[in-house]
């Protein structure tokens, strides 16, 4: 899913457009921390990863993001009537920290993937350096679980 995501040109590359990507940006960095803690994230031209914990329910999460952004990207293009995002979202729970390792690394090298950017610095529309608020090990177990998502 992930590979045809980052290879399809037929849907619309809405994200493409800075100004609609940073205002995803500026949503998704508006929410943390009161309704998660961010770890990752990327804007690609026609979809978002996100790696976080949730303070509260993930569809809740992704209800309000889309509702807003949506709109707001609308507003931008001048579109009524039609969504801007897909219904569903794709979230997993994440398992334990080898694979929140492995996920925070496919958000930050999949624009390189994408063949958007040489190297993974290149690209704006992600969380910028190293993820400062890595969970330990130990803290998988009795913290909240971590979700990967895509919208």
């Amino acid at each position: 899913m992930d590979r045809l995501l980052a290879e399809t040109r037929a849907s619309p590359l809405y994200l493409k457009r800075l100004d609609i990507a940073q205002m995803v940006v500026e949503a998704i960095r508006y929410r943390d921390p009161a309704q998660y803690l961010l770890h990752s994230f990327v804007v690609m031209p026609n979809h978002v990863h996100m790696l976080i914990t949730p303070k509260m329910p993930v569809a809740a999460i992704m209800q309000s993001l889309k509702r807003f952004t949506g709109r707001q990207a609308n507003r931008m293009l001048g579109l009524t009537g039609s969504p801007f995002w897909q219904d569903e979202s794709y979230d997993r729970q994440v398992r334990g920290d080898e694979e929140f390792e492995r996920i925070a690394r496919y958000i930050e090298m999949n624009p390189v993937h994408a063949g958007l950017v040489s190297s993974a610095g290149q690209f704006r529309g992600r969380a910028p350096g190293p993820i400062t608020n890595r969970p330990q090990v130990a803290n998988l177990v009795a913290s909240p679980p971590h979700f990967e998502t895509e919208m």
